[in-house]
């Protein structure tokens, strides 16, 4: 329940376009002190672009905002932060090269009583120990941040928030890089906060994890306001539903009928080695199944990926591909092998951000666009023209820039680049990671497209509903090597788990 009905936020009527496109049609947010305020929405439904005017870095066309009961017409990154106004985004916003007092202070250094341009060490480090206190965390003050692991990291974010006197802090998916052990910790950071009285606004694709920590929620769509509701008065079918603007009830679409043909080998490694990190063998890509590879962190499966298209370098590469013997040196080759690789991180190593959707779509098979060392602006056109319509993607043109398109939207740029380059496997590594319910379905659908036209498809996959909805056949890992494989018929959440623990 909410403890208090200080009102610290409401923003009214808000409306923003850009070029072609309207984000934001007259939305509605209000956030109270010790309140935890779930805003969820299909990805492009206008969540990010609110917070971004929220933290001045767009400016609204329409609406009013009121921070405290005051009404703020002009807000600038600079004002919003005095206000009391701080965005944890996924990406985070600290130096890996300075330590934690460095990177929570920075620009608001302590500086010496006599000596007004030379920082105070000892005063940062005692200012950065109290309010690493406030958190309960036992992090060194001295420590380089790129150091630290991502839930540390994220803290530090935190802990730099509330140096700043946050009363509105607003995070972005803050559990999509994090273990369970680690959820829990944050979980217990965040109703700490809510006690002190510090508004909390909550952006996450993980519906099943407000159960513990929200107050309230409000959903977008399409970027319109839907609606405002205690979070214990909806369930999570009606949740998904005003999300999607249509029944869900079904998480995963129905599996084609065809069958795996296991006297047909896609892919088959006979062995991989890395040092003592990685020891795969004897594993197999069937045609018309979807392989699915499960571990918790740090067990090799997204290493076993890199190592198959050559991303990393590695002991031992026994691999066939169609039963021919693959040479990879670098992941050029196994492109021309006919292997694709989505990785997990799509906006570091899968997309060229700041090209357009054509750009990004045609930039593998540019061959096949090229005359004379020319490109042909009408086959490239038409050939990302094709691939936007076939996936859906939702753009008001080619010419839009990666960067500006919603997570989903994004994954599926990167598959349609992969289709037009004709690849004949593709590894999908965290294919829904931080993207929403309706946005992974259709990744779902695509994926059982793929096998149907005869593309092999291997899944990596930190969420265990997914694989076992999604997958024909599951392989476990554990420290770099597979622990137990699993048909469709066998797979539980506890018969993955052991495999994956034991």
């Amino acid at each position: 329940m909410v403890k208090s009905l200080t009102e610290l936020l409401r923003m009214n009527g808000i409306v923003k376009s850009f070029p072609g496109v309207k984000a934001l049609s007259g939305v509605d947010l209000e956030l109270q002190s010790g309140e935890l305020h779930a805003l969820i929405g299909e990805n492009g439904a206008g969540k990010s672009t609110l917070m971004k005017i929220l933290a001045g870095v767009y400016k609204k066309d329409e609406g009013r905002i009121f921070i405290k009961g005051e009404e703020v017409v002009d807000l600038d990154p600079d004002s919003a932060q005095k206000r009391g106004i701080s965005i944890i985004f996924q990406e985070f916003n600290l130096f890996s090269d300075l330590t934690i007092a460095e990177n929570i202070f920075i620009r608001r250094e302590p500086k010496h009583a006599l000596f007004n341009f030379v920082i105070d060490d000892r005063e940062l480090k005692r200012k950065t120990r109290e309010v690493l206190d406030m958190l309960d965390l036992k992090l060194d003050p001295d420590q380089q941040v790129g150091r630290l692991s991502v839930a540390e990291q994220q803290m530090v974010e935190i802990a730099k928030a509330l140096s700043m006197d946050a009363q509105i802090l607003v995070m972005d998916e803050p559990t999509a890089a994090l273990t369970e052990s680690e959820i829990k910790e944050l979980f217990k950071v965040i109703r700490n906060l809510k006690k002190n009285g510090v508004g909390i606004i909550y952006i996450s694709h993980r519906l099943e994890e407000l159960n513990e920590i929200c107050d309230r929620v409000t959903i977008l769509r399409d970027g319109s306001y839907i609606k405002t509701e205690r979070f214990q008065d909806m369930t999570m079918n009606s949740l998904i539903s005003s999300m999607v603007g249509r029944d869900l009830s079904e998480k995963f679409p129905p599996k084609p009928h065809t069958k795996a043909d296991r006297s047909e080998v896609l892919l088959q490694v006979n062995k991989i080695r890395r040092g003592t990190k990685l020891d795969v063998e004897d594993l197999k890509l069937y045609k018309g199944e979807i392989l699915g590879i499960y571990g918790l962190m740090g067990s090799g499966r997204t290493e076993l990926a890199r190592a198959i298209f050559g991303a990393d370098r590695v002991d031992q590469f026994d691999v066939r591909i169609f039963g021919e013997p693959m040479k990879v040196r670098a992941p050029y080759d196994a492109i021309a092998y006919g292997l694709a690789y989505l990785t997990e991180d799509r906006k570091k190593d899968g997309l060229a951000l700041d090209l357009s959707i054509e750009y990004n779509i045609t930039l593998p098979s540019l061959e096949k666009i090229t005359s004379v060392g020319v490109v042909s602006d009408r086959k490239a056109a038409l050939t990302s023209e094709k691939y936007v319509q076939d996936l859906r993607v939702k753009t008001p043109s080619i010419h839009q820039l990666a960067k500006n398109l919603s997570g989903g939207n994004q994954q599926k740029v990167i598959i349609g680049k992969w289709l037009a380059k004709q690849s004949r496997i593709v590894i999908f590594d965290e294919p829904t990671r931080g993207i929403d319910v309706g946005a992974k379905y259709e990744v779902y659908e695509l994926m059982y497209r793929l096998v149907q036209e005869g593309i092999g498809v291997i899944m990596i996959s930190s969420e265990l509903p997914e694989i076992i909805g999604i997958s024909d056949r599951v392989v476990i890992m554990r420290e770099g090597r597979v622990t137990g494989e699993l048909d469709a018929e066998d797979l539980t959440e506890v018969g993955i788990l052991s495999h994956a623990i034991h």
